[in-house]
């Protein structure tokens, strides 16, 4: 079969998948504390490795298929709230978070208490501070820049702050929650944290969709030429070949 057919799906393929990741970053501009993640492409010689080993192979086989996607790690901007339970990391570092799964990451500050009145986020996991997960009791609460947590001007808990190397793989889980590999983190010796505030997400809406109208173009030109080859192929099926 000829190796533009598989060239236009891959294409194709690949453009689908991106177009997932772009319009899920757009629907994320307004959820605290997101990173936009991007897409990269390799080419199908690299991608298989040793699977294709004779030159002509390398010759037919070279284009692009979807290698992956990275996130986007940039500090965005902080956005006042006025909620005392909120908070915004400055710089570098995520929060610590104990879901059913493990131990999670966030840079989503978007924080409130339950009825047993535990700081837990949105998705209902506990917040986790140098000592467990930080239970208040009832009073006004302040939090400070370090992450210590106080409650009428008594010290209850410091908020848990892990930075990573650069380099360190963090993979996304959900919307806002991060997986990094256990030991890799370490505690956070100069964290500035910011109450009654929130990280907003780093997406750009307007970059994000410009991206989105090429991706659809770029998707819809794939397409055609898919059609073209298929319809290539059922007309040598239908008169080529039972002249053989």
């Amino acid at each position: 079969m000829d190796s533009g057919f598989y060239s236009a799906y891959t294409g194709f393929a690949s453009r689908l998948d991106a177009l997932d990741l772009l319009a899920n970053n757009l629907a994320n501009t307004n959820t605290p504390g997101y990173k936009s993640q991007f897409v990269f492409y390799r080419s199908l010689p690299a991608w298989l490795q040793a699977s294709l080993t004779t030159p002509l192979n390398q010759a037919v086989n070279r284009y692009g298929v979807l290698g992956g996607a990275r996130v986007d790690l940039s500090v965005s901007n902080l956005e006042t709230t006025g909620n005392p339970t909120d908070v915004a990391l400055e710089g570098s570092g995520f929060f610590n978070v104990q879901t059913k799964n493990g131990l999670r990451f966030t840079r989503n500050g978007n924080f409130q208490l339950n009825a047993k009145r535990q700081l837990i986020t949105q998705q209902g996991d506990a917040v986790l501070g140098e000592r467990g997960p930080v239970i208040l009791p009832a009073g006004q609460l302040t939090i400070s820049q370090d992450g210590s947590v106080s409650v009428d001007g008594g010290l209850i808990a410091k908020l848990k702050v892990t930075e990573f190397p650069e380099g360190t793989p963090i993979t996304p889980e959900g919307n806002t929650y991060f997986i990094a590999p256990d030991g890799t983190g370490k505690t956070a010796a100069n964290p500035v944290v910011r109450q009654e505030a929130l990280e907003t997400s780093n997406t750009n809406p307007v970059q994000a969709a410009v991206s989105l109208i090429d991706l659809q173009r770029t998707a819809q030109m794939m397409e055609k030429a898919l059609a073209i080859f298929h319809n290539e192929f059922n007309k040598t099926a239908a008169q080529d070949l039972p002249r053989v």
